[in-house]
């Protein structure tokens, strides 16, 4: 059974949900389902973000109940929830507001995603990987709600890995190391900043989205199956340098 991991068409006729698949490393990953036969489907926060793009497409706010409940509605069958939807404001989350809007968004809009995907990954023994991060790890000074809510995504993780194992659900995270999107630009393109994240990494480059994306893959392929409650660094060494 573990060969199968590797077939171009593993994932022909399975279901998969990408929660902020849009952009960034939640495309990367709804990319790679798709290579390998599934059929995908991505959120985005509003409907410009889901315009053009090659997979189905379905606005909702992780925040919203309701939102969320018509696209878990519209998913006749679900194998896998992959949960990317995340914001970051580096300095601004010092501010009580700012830090509960990405608490919101990065923990509790996992929490109800995984929630409300339940039922239909019971039916089907599917599979969950949250997003959790470096952060999850160690603390970020001018980012403390996007470090508390990924601290918070890989304790959640390991709960429901627990709570759902009796339904036949796997349920692990992957914690990102940095990777080249749109929300690293401004890292990236700062060059003393740049020289130290590199400088740290023993792989020596930052990552791309489909390096992110084959972890994933494989923690929601027969090759895992025995793999649950994990929180899979994917960071080219940064945590143990």
């Amino acid at each position: 059974m573990t060969t199968s991991t590797f077939r171009d068409d593993l994932y022909a006729g399975k279901s998969v949900l990408v929660v902020g698949g849009t952009s960034g490393i939640g495309a990367g990953i709804a990319d790679a389902f798709a290579l390998l036969g599934a059929a995908v489907t991505v959120t985005g926060a509003h409907e410009a973000e889901c315009a053009g793009l090659p997979h189905r497409a379905i606005a909702a706010d992780v925040r919203d109940d309701d939102a969320m409940a018509r696209v878990f509605g519209e998913m006749t069958t679900l194998d896998v929830l992959v949960n990317c939807a995340g914001i970051l404001r580096r300095g601004e989350e010092h501010e009580v507001t700012v830090f509960e809007t990405v608490v919101a968004i990065n923990l509790a809009g996992t929490m109800r995603a995984c929630t409300m995907a339940r039922p239909k990954l019971a039916a089907s023994k599917g599979a969950i990987v949250n997003t959790a991060s470096m952060l999850s790890f160690f603390g970020g000074g001018l980012v403390p709600g996007y470090s508390a809510s990924k601290g918070g995504v890989a304790q959640l993780t390991k709960s429901l890995a627990i709570a759902y194992a009796r339904e036949g659900i796997r349920v692990n995270a992957i914690a990102p190391g940095w990777v080249d999107t749109p929300l690293t630009k401004t890292l990236r393109e700062d060059p003393v900043r740049d020289a130290a994240i590199l400088a740290r990494t023993p792989l020596g480059r930052w990552a791309v989205p489909d390096d992110i994306a084959g972890a994933v893959v494989f923690l929601c392929s027969p090759a895992a199956r025995f793999i649950t409650g994990a929180v899979l660094p994917v960071d080219g060494g940064y945590l143990v340098a």
